[in-house]
């Protein structure tokens, strides 16, 4: 597919008139009231036991005063209770706010005071755990859908109703609340229908937390009448259990974040499935390596991978592409009703292959930060390319149109990073390093405590052989296939093997938890320099590295170089031989016989008068 610097469906003004996912929701229901909506563990509740409960808790919210506008806060474990809960919120017109147990209950009060969410389900045990002036505010499941009482009508819910607020972190720290509308749900699930999801009915797994906005595409397939499979917490964070989870379940559809793709497809069955599973992929980018994994087991038959792109301010996603071979990994183009943009600093469309910021505009655009104006006026600017008056919200997110016409991910502007006067974007480090021989997947990042100092770091997830070893890891081959592509700056100087990446608990990268690089043990006492040059460059080294034991066959970056101490090394011997010396020679010739021939090829005698 071929993509504009500018692309997507028009403004739709015809949105205003869609019916709710809560109308849809009733719809299903009533349709196939005994088709199973809704399975956690040993629990399976059909549509039509799932609409009673969540009418039920519709009305009680009603009776209480809850309807457009307000929200309810979601303090639930995973489970049943979950589901009814949030769909009762949705139906009785008001926002749904997802409270994740596992925060501290200062912030969950916080983010309560935050969003004006005076009424909170929760169970009986939560309560209990909460402050006292939270827990007036608390009402259990059981108990709402006790008072709501019979006959409630509720009243029709416009689009432009709030539907939920989601908080997602912040660059400066504070996290912000997401304001989303009934429209823009609606208008997901439309997309959704129309190029993503398979045929009805699908049995859908429910991964994503509910506080992370992938959620959202997965509880709205109950809207249309598929089977949505609640995967349990300690399953999520088991890979293999995963995968049986999804092999017992016979699910047709998943949706999951690259990072935790990586560990589940170590586990898949690769036959046996009456047809492919269809792979969600979101919430990062896909390396190459994993796209090529992919792309094989598309072509296998194993998979139907799509890869979705979107940020949390956009209605999940904006943009779809089918995984396989026609080309690297890439965004793809724009759901309906979405427009993509790709823009300069002046707001005007780059030229091919030129890197500009994305920017999203159409049905999925949300209100903007809860209580925040200046921050939503800041990223949710006027639509100058459509000039119609709706809003288009700055991603922050970096990309091209590359050669082949195809969208581009290249990262984000706050992954920029300076080492040593250097600018770096890391993202661009983690794509080269995922292209190189073994790996799968790739994380960069500056440390302060690396044995030399400050320096980049490689995080590498190598390949599985077919009898599931993981491939040879050989550091200096993959530094040497980086520094194909990258500068010499850019190439990590110390790469660590993972079994695999930690993440965190929506599946992305934690980079937080990423272990301090080491240096190798040795295996056994290295041979001694032989050459006068060997030898003064092996005492040059012992110091400016800090270790005993240097020998002729030594790579000066396995023994804990990187670039800052690549700096003190070369001023050292410019000190010694008086001579200027590149500091790319120490990047060209890392081992120390190689560096020694090197410094005698280009200086001749230099250790002559030296001790």
């Amino acid at each position: 597919m071929t993509l504009p610097a500018t692309a997507g469906a028009p403004h739709d003004p015809a949105a205003a008139s869609r019916r709710s996912v809560a109308d849809r929701f009733e719809q299903a229901a009533a349709a196939h009231p005994d088709r199973p909506a809704l399975v956690f563990g040993s629990d399976v509740v059909t549509y039509g036991e799932l609409e009673a409960r969540s009418a039920a808790v519709s009305a009680g919210l009603a009776g209480r005063g809850m309807g457009a506008e307000d929200l309810v806060g979601l303090l639930l474990p995973r489970g049943v209770e979950l589901v009814v809960g949030l769909l009762g919120a949705l139906r009785a017109g008001s926002g749904y706010l997802p409270l994740d147990p596992s925060l501290p209950m200062g912030r969950v009060a916080d983010m309560c005071r935050q969003a004006s969410a005076e009424l909170i389900l929760s169970d009986a045990a939560l309560r209990r755990a909460v402050p006292p002036a939270l827990r007036r505010r608390i009402l259990t499941v059981q108990t709402c859908a006790r008072s709501g009482g019979s006959g409630h009508r509720r009243a029709a819910i416009a689009p432009g109703q709030r539907a939920y607020v989601l908080y997602t972190s912040g660059s400066t720290g504070h996290p912000k609340g997401v304001e989303v509308t009934h429209g823009s749900l609606a208008s997901l699930l439309d997309a959704l229908d129309e190029v993503v999801a398979g045929p009805v009915p699908a049995r859908v797994g429910w991964n994503a937390s509910p506080s992370f906005d992938a959620s959202v595409q997965q509880w709205l397939r109950l809207c249309r009448g598929d089977t949505v499979v609640l995967v349990p917490d300690e399953v999520r964070r088991d890979p293999q259990a995963l995968a049986a989870l999804v092999a017992a379940e016979h699910l047709d559809e998943l949706d999951i974040t690259p990072s935790h793709t990586v560990s589940l497809l170590e586990h898949l069955p690769r036959r046996g499935r009456g047809r492919p599973l269809r792979l969600l992929v979101g919430g990062e980018a896909i390396g190459p390596g994993l796209w090529r994994r992919l792309a094989d087991l598309r072509e296998a038959g194993v998979l139907e991978p799509v890869n979705l792109y979107g940020p949390t301010e956009c209605t999940v996603d904006t943009t779809h592409t089918p995984v396989d071979h026609s080309g690297g990994p890439h965004l793809g183009g724009p759901l309906p009703g979405v427009r993509v943009y790709l823009l300069d600093a002046a707001l005007k469309p780059v030229r091919s292959v030129a890197t500009g910021e994305l920017y999203v505009s159409g049905s999925g655009v949300s209100r903007g930060y809860l209580g925040m104006p200046a921050l939503t006026a800041q990223r949710f600017v006027p639509d100058v390319i459509a000039g119609d008056g709706s809003r288009m919200y700055r991603t922050g997110d970096l990309a091209r149109i590359g050669p082949d016409g195809r969208l581009e991910f290249l990262g984000r502007r706050d992954d920029q990073v300076k080492l040593n006067g250097y600018r770096i974007e890391l993202g661009e480090v983690d794509a080269v390093l995922s292209r190189c021989p073994g790996v799968v997947q790739a994380v960069a990042m500056v440390r302060n405590d690396m044995p030399g100092g400050t320096g980049l770091v490689g995080y590498c997830r190598m390949e599985r052989t077919a009898d599931g070893r993981a491939a040879p890891f050989d550091a200096g081959a993959i530094q040497r296939a980086a520094g194909e592509y990258l500068p010499a700056y850019m190439v990590p100087t110390v790469l660590v093997p993972l079994e695999r990446l930690p993440l965190t608990g929506n599946g992305k990268v934690d980079r937080e938890a990423l272990p301090a690089p080491s240096r190798p043990a040795r295996s056994s006492a290295p041979a001694a320099p032989l050459t006068s040059a060997e030898r003064h460059l092996a005492e040059v080294w012992r110091e400016v590295l800090e270790v005993d034991e240097v020998g002729p066959d030594d790579d000066f970056f396995d023994l804990g170089g990187q670039s800052s101490l690549a700096i003190t090394l070369v001023a050292r011997l410019r000190r010694l031989t008086g001579r200027p010396i590149p500091m790319v020679a120490v990047f060209d010739h890392p081992v120390l016989r190689d560096l020694a021939a090197h410094l005698d090829g280009t200086l001749g005698d230099w250790t002559a008068g030296q001790r």
